[in-house]
């Protein structure tokens, strides 16, 4: 069994505000009497792409689990490799996979520099085809990356969903590995499919999303954060429970 925590849209920005609903969320997961095997940060980790920004990031987030990340539309590329990957500084698609408990966990780059629409460059779809198609067959795979690729009928993430999501659907059409995959950006925790497969949208930390038949203002910024934990089983099936830190 793998137990992911799933946190996104973290928005920070050097405000007390930002710093402290991320640090209300990593006590919440540090205290757990069985700790998570990895958390999952689907993308907007900091608000400007400053790299004082990725700074708090880098702190904030450090814990007794692997935390593994993916960029979002807020983010900015090559202060993101710098200071929170260590990398050299560089403005191509931000892409990793891991091994965590068994499972192959890709982490996927779906900015697009300067906008905040979504698409998988082809850099990136090359990436998840090799990733994919050098695990053994009985290896399960999960994807993440920030922007949804279907509708999850609010205009504001709607707006500005995955472009390219029929390329992705026919890249894991015939790799069943693939059990589910992980986004961000909607800043409500919610659950679709796609291709088959799951999709699972983690809540935002930052501020929570009103939907349109909950009333005619956006943003709860009274919500608290929010974060998901997903469960693989061994028949490959996820299980997604959704919770807030206080």
């Amino acid at each position: 069994m793998l137990l992911l925590a799933h946190v996104s849209d973290l928005h920070l920005n050097g405000t007390e505000r930002s710093v402290q609903r991320v640090t209300t969320v990593m006590d919440h997961l540090r205290a757990l009497p069985r700790p998570v095997d990895a958390l999952l940060v689907t993308g907007d980790i900091a608000d400007h792409g400053a790299e004082d920004e990725y700074e708090t990031a880098a702190q904030l987030l450090a814990g007794p689990f692997p935390v593994l990340t993916c960029p979002g539309n807020h983010d900015v590329r090559a202060a993101y490799r710098k200071t929170l990957l260590h990398e050299p500084a560089s403005d191509e698609p931000v892409n990793r996979l891991y091994h965590v408990n068994g499972t192959a966990i890709l982490m996927c780059d779906s900015t697009i520099p300067d906008s905040d629409d979504g698409e998988l460059a082809e850099e990136t779809l090359r990436f998840i085809v090799d990733s994919l198609d050098m695990l053994a067959a009985d290896t399960p795979a999960l994807i993440a990356f920030h922007h949804p690729p279907v509708a999850l009928h609010h205009p504001l993430p709607d707006d500005s969903r995955l472009r390219n999501s029929s390329a992705l659907a026919d890249l894991i059409a015939d790799r069943p590995q693939v059990a589910a995959l992980i986004v961000g950006h909607a800043h409500t925790g919610a659950a679709s499919t796609f291709a088959g497969r799951p999709l699972l949208a983690g809540p935002g930390i930052t501020w929570t999303l009103r939907m349109p038949w909950e009333g005619s203002d956006i943003i709860d910024r009274a919500a608290p954060p929010g974060l998901a934990y997903h469960v693989l089983d061994d028949e490959r099936r996820i299980t997604t429970h959704y919770r807030v830190a206080l």
